[in-house]
């Protein structure tokens, strides 16, 4: 079956029926008055949510829809039949725009929703109606409102609560035919999925979600390139993206870093509320020896960003338990433990400012060893003043002593001068 996910329509809800103008007219009634009937409603346009539905094909090859009219009223008191509505089955998640003033009518998320897109007029009154005691024979009847009529724009939103992307090739079919039972068409070239596939996901705990695979994003896409951003409106509703990495890309300048950073900056050019949902990095074809020789830089590039990689391989289903944990733990509990990772890149910063700082201003040993340095600096110095006033002590020390040994020797001789006199007086006595 064809994909449709945007067409335009016309719709014409019913006009109403007009008021019948008759009077009574019987064997043996003289002047019976009057008794024209009512006229029937017309029919509205309905729009109703189906889960069945997952396209709007039926819509691109009949494109105007026309409710019936209500009948015109009749005679003997008989009102005319209102016309049933049209109703419409949409898949459920489409949009209803105005396609002159692109406002937003209504968004048909839930099954069994309704909308009714265009109201059918109201049937006119009879004559019976306007007769009065001063007015008895009323000619006259009123006529019925013309239906609504509008221009209509549907875009269909896939419901899914897990949104696969990735560039052409990245192993998105081969992801979601593993976890579901959705069997999309695989093949060994560029843009194999032309339509967005959506497959059932059953988890632990009889817990299951819905995934969405959509088809490559390239680079220039914004502008049109290959197949554009027509398809991305289909992930909008999910509460998970999954960036599918193809480690093993082929081709001038591809480097997984490289596609990262294009697939997140289209996705910013689309919608800056899409690029703000919880991503979760899948680094693909671990089974071939190029994945697995650039998973190490690559895991490293966004291990400095916080950023959390999973290598899988979708061909041999190495790695998908976990990155399925990390999915189901988001989607469930809200919770983004598991998307992130501890960045190397921040410790460093704020140690660097340490060291920085450690050699402006030393630490405690640091100084405790310049104390000693300075305290060694000048006992050296005091030693170094010392020694020569301890030679120059040296040197005058025996000029005193012999000073000393002088002034012993000349002191008998002072006594014994001042002894002789008396001896000399005592002779002459």
């Amino acid at each position: 079956m064809k994909f449709v996910d945007e067409v335009r329509i016309y719709v014409k809800a019913g006009d109403g029926g007009n008021g019948a103008v008759a009077f009574r007219r019987e064997k043996f009634i003289e002047r019976g008055g009057p008794n024209g009937g009512d006229g029937g409603n017309g029919g509205s346009v309905v729009f109703v949510a189906n889960p069945q539905l997952t396209t709007l094909l039926d819509y691109r090859y009949q494109q105007h829809h026309r409710a019936k009219n209500g009948e015109h009223g009749m005679g003997s008191d008989c009102n005319g039949h209102g016309a049933d509505d049209l109703v419409l089955q949409v898949p459920v998640g489409t949009l209803i725009r105005d396609e002159q003033t692109g406002e937003l009518l209504v968004d048909l998320s839930d099954p069994g929703q309704r909308f009714v897109a265009a109201k059918g007029g109201r049937g006119g009154l009879g004559n019976m109606n306007f007769a009065t005691s001063t007015r008895q024979t009323p000619r006259f009847a009123q006529d019925g409102t013309k239906g609504e009529e509008i221009t209509l724009r549907l875009e269909l939103k896939l419901l899914a609560d897990v949104g696969l992307l990735g560039f052409p090739n990245a192993g998105k079919s081969t992801f979601i035919s593993r976890v579901s039972r959705a069997r999309p068409k695989v093949a060994d070239y560029p843009f194999t999925t032309l339509v967005p596939n959506l497959g059932m996901v059953q988890y632990k705990d009889n817990l299951s979600f819905v995934m969405a695979d959509i088809p490559g994003i390239i680079e220039g896409a914004s502008e049109g390139v290959g197949l554009g951003h027509q398809f991305l409106r289909h992930v909008e509703r999910c509460k998970v993206l999954v960036h599918l990495i193809d480690m093993g890309a082929e081709g001038e300048g591809r480097k997984p870093l490289d596609d990262f950073n294009i697939l997140n900056a289209e996705l910013k050019k689309y919608s800056a509320e899409l690029a703000t949902k919880p991503q979760v990095v899948a680094a693909n074809k671990q089974d071939l020896t190029e994945g697995r020789e650039r998973l190490g830089p690559f895991t490293e590039a966004l291990r400095r960003r916080g950023i959390r990689v999973y290598p899988v391989s979708t061909a041999t289903g190495e790695g998908m338990q976990a990155l399925m944990d990390a999915v189901a733990e988001v989607l469930f509990t809200g919770r983004t433990d598991k998307l992130h990772v501890e960045a190397p890149a921040k410790k460093a910063a704020t140690k660097a400012p340490a060291k920085a700082a450690a050699k402006k201003t030393p630490g405690k040993k640091a100084a405790k060893q310049a104390v000693r340095k300075g305290a060694a600096k000048k006992a050296a110095a005091k030693k170094a003043s010392r020694k020569p006033v301890a030679k120059k002590a040296a040197r005058k020390a025996p000029v005193k002593k012999a000073a000393a040994k002088k002034a012993v020797r000349k002191a008998p001789a002072k006594k014994a001068a001042r002894k002789a006199p008396a001896k000399k007086s005592g002779g002459r006595r």
